[in-house]
């Protein structure tokens, strides 16, 4: 089979593809990407066993049609070198030999018989289906994804829990230590239903979503979710089980609530966790009326550090300790100006939430305390 194909392109959607690839892999095949010609659309696919990405490209001149696998890391290697222009493709479909013409020069190597490539998993007969714009899907993942865990005792929270209610869509991400609630009520989904998605896959659709603007379908069964959208496929396998009860985590009655800006907050929180313990990385926060006091310390190296910040605070004077990284992670997500911490005692979980927000998107985040020595 023959084709002539933008090396740009086929770069870009490589790239796209192979991230799904592992460095090790029990069958040597997932090692390659899987060309199919049809017509005149050339697919590319790859897989780690259990996700699966394929997209699809147009190509020119094609001729005949058929699968080879070919090693996703030489191709990368080779296309990330070429400047923008029209390669030309000659497979042999009877010893998979590949050839590939530039404008200066040739290069060969030899594929695997793409018949031997994994399928991809089909729809499930009892799957059910949900369509939601791609900007608010890339949205919802980018809020949620960096409070999922890495956790092989509890897999269940080692992915994004996606609650589809009747009236709004949440996805709920946490690692015992901080919590992540999304929730967005511009999709109707008309049903009620559940699954986990995890990590990897949910990477992946951060990183292909930002260029697409039509709507997402995704379908899902007992086994298997499917993103799809344009050209582009992501089927992965759900993670099995039962997700904790998010909403009894959540406090109802923390009357302590701070007022501040977020970009100041951020900034002088990451200026003093220089100054914390390294294994504890402890942040104190002691708050008084319309400011606090940002405070860190390393007993073991004598280093200390303070800060004092302008606020808005209505409530008894305390003090609480955070884990500095999750708590700028957590500030640093928050995209409006202003943001609330919303607190009970220091021995209590903490809200943080965004002031202003804007359209039909909710974003409710949760951090616990870590005691304080004094």
């Amino acid at each position: 089979m023959k084709f002539n194909v933008s090396s740009s392109k086929l770069f870009s959607q490589l790239q796209a593809v192979s991230r799904v690839i592992n460095n090790k892999n029990a069958l040597p095949i997932l090692d390659d990407v899987l060309f199919e010609l049809v017509g005149n659309e050339l697919k590319l696919t790859a897989s780690d066993g259990e996700t699966t990405v394929r997209t699809a490209i147009e190509v020119e001149g094609a001729d005949g049609g058929g699968k080879v696998a070919s090693a996703a890391k030489l191709l990368l290697e080779t296309l990330k070198e070429f400047s923008e222009q029209p390669l030309a493709f000659t497979i042999d479909e009877q010893n998979f030999a590949v050839n590939m013409v530039s404008q200066n020069g040739t290069y060969s190597f030899v594929g695997v018989n793409g018949n031997e490539y994994p399928e991809m998993p089909q729809d499930e007969v009892d799957a059910q289906e949900l369509s939601l714009p791609a900007t608010t899907l890339q949205s919802a993942i980018e809020k949620t994804i960096f409070c999922t865990a890495d956790d092989p005792l509890r897999p269940v929270m080692n992915g994004i829990y996606f609650d589809i209610l009747e009236d709004r869509l949440i996805l709920v991400a946490t690692d015992a230590h901080r919590l992540v609630r999304y929730s967005n009520t511009s999709v109707k989904a008309g049903m009620a239903s559940n699954f986990i998605l995890p990590k990897k896959p949910a990477a992946l659709l951060k990183n292909l979503l930002p260029k697409e603007e039509a709507d997402v379908k995704v379908t899902f069964g007992q086994k298997n979710a499917r993103f799809e959208f344009d050209k582009t496929i992501v089927v992965c396998r759900r993670i099995e089980g039962r997700f904790p009860n998010y909403n009894a985590v959540i406090p109802q009655s923390n009357q302590n609530v701070v007022t501040v800006d977020r970009q100041t907050m951020v900034n002088a929180c990451k200026r003093v966790a220089v100054f914390a313990n390294n294994g504890t990385a402890q942040l104190r926060l002691a708050l008084s009326e319309n400011q606090i006091k940002i405070s860190a310390q390393d007993i073991d190296f004598s280093t200390s550090a303070e800060e004092m910040i302008q606020c808005d605070y209505q409530g008894m004077s305390m003090a609480i300790g955070f884990k500095a990284p999750f708590l700028i992670d957590l500030l640093s997500t928050v995209g409006t100006t202003d943001v609330q911490l919303k607190l009970a005692d220091p021995a209590r979980a903490g809200l943080i939430l965004p002031v202003a927000e804007e359209g039909e998107e909710n974003v409710l985040m949760l951090l616990m305390p870590m005691l304080l020595n004094d």
